[in-house]
């Protein structure tokens, strides 16, 4: 097939799913063409079958803001037009799948067809704002298929907004270093009683992961444990955080070490991965940390609940509960052997259910039906 991808650049989810989807129908053999603003950041070596097409922006005065939908819309036609697309997959409602409904009704009697994959914010936070809601139902009901990436996530856009087509779950998936790595067996009894408790979260410090949460909780942890926080990733919250370590005096537990290209190395120096957030559709931080082996203790947020099993893989407390944060680390710092349990069970969890060897071939069977349609 010839696929079109386009999806947002940054280091965010969405962008890192749907990268890492575009390499692996490559190497299947099927031609892909990714279409966004800049190159995304994992598309960092030549690859046969791979292309980028970038969307230029048109800054003039008259524009108090620059329109990219219609940038990208045009864009979207062109490479349709003369790389003769028989598929367009969107990550995210908004613009992506807007911008693509737009540009098959510039085409015409087009054949392309348009899947959309819905993430999460683009439903949860943004999509339902009366400002997109519209907008995002139309584009949602005008795409050929629709996927959204967690049982949670296709419920809440069902009630959200009125849907008038399937939406099929394709639960994100493991990619690169994370699926390929020979994790060894953890020895968490292997360890020296001075030797501090590594404990990680991984986000883009956006307000909805709640990552000042993580300063009480580790504020209480300290007198019983010798604990680190390392924060990995950077965003609007990183400076308020960092203040309220200096503020606390908790620098000596927290450590910044912000965005990073991998995050295999650091997740195998972890004894447990926290994420505290308030909205999650997946939660695909914890996990990469579950391919590691690393136990985690998380929120109940959303889709969280499909991919950290309580009681398996780790626990999960209440959103905003520190004292069942507190109790949940406690209970496995205390308990070396829980932790070797939930180690093991996270590991092959992932291996698993969200192997990209198992997902990757239900996108493709998805785009085949879609074009069968």
């Amino acid at each position: 097939m010839k696929i079109g991808i386009t999806c947002y650049p940054t280091y965010g989810g969405s962008g890192v799913i749907a990268t890492e989807l575009g390499k692996k129908l490559a190497e299947m053999g099927h031609e892909v063409h990714f279409i966004s603003y800049a190159l995304p950041y994992r598309l960092n070596r030549f690859q046969k079958n791979l292309y980028f097409h970038e969307v230029e922006v048109l800054h003039y005065p008259l524009f108090a803001y620059p329109p990219y939908s219609l940038a990208l819309t045009s864009k979207i036609v062109e490479v349709a037009e003369f790389a003769k697309l028989d598929i367009l997959h969107a990550h995210y409602a908004i613009p992506h799948a807007t911008s693509a409904c737009l540009a098959r009704d510039i085409l015409g009697n087009s054949k392309l067809k348009i899947v959309t994959t819905l993430h999460g914010t683009d439903i949860t936070l943004v999509g339902k704002h009366p400002s997109f809601k519209r907008t995002v139902q139309y584009s949602i009901n005008k795409s050929d298929g629709v996927t959204a990436v967690s049982n949670y996530l296709a419920k809440e856009t069902c009630a959200i907004f009125n849907i008038n087509q399937e939406i099929r779950v394709i639960y994100n998936f493991l990619h690169g270093d994370l699926e390929n790595q020979s994790v060894q067996s953890r020895k968490f009894k292997d360890r020296k009683e001075s030797d501090p408790f590594i404990l990680c979260h991984i986000s883009n410090f956006r307000s909805l992961k709640r990552v000042r949460d993580l300063i009480p909780i580790v504020e209480r942890l300290k007198d019983k444990f010798p604990v680190k926080m390392y924060m990995v990733g950077d965003g609007p919250e990183r400076s308020v955080v960092e203040h309220l370590c200096h503020e606390r005096k908790l620098c000596d537990h927290f450590v910044f070490l912000g965005k990073q290209d991998s995050v295999v190395d650091i997740l195998n120096q972890s004894d447990l991965f926290i994420l505290p957030s308030e909205h999650e559709s997946f939660g695909l931080s914890a996990l990469e940390a579950m391919a590691c082996g690393v136990p985690c203790v998380t929120s109940d947020a959303g889709g969280l609940t499909e991919v950290n099993i309580h009681g398996k893989t780790g626990l999960i407390a209440s959103i905003g509960n520190i004292d069942q944060f507190v109790e949940h680390i406690s209970t496995l710092l205390s308990d070396p052997q829980l932790r070797q349990k939930f180690s093991e069970n996270a590991r092959k969890s992932a291996l698993k259910n969200f192997s990209s060897k198992k997902i990757v071939p239900q996108y493709v069977s998805f785009y085949e039906e879609v074009i069968g349609k």
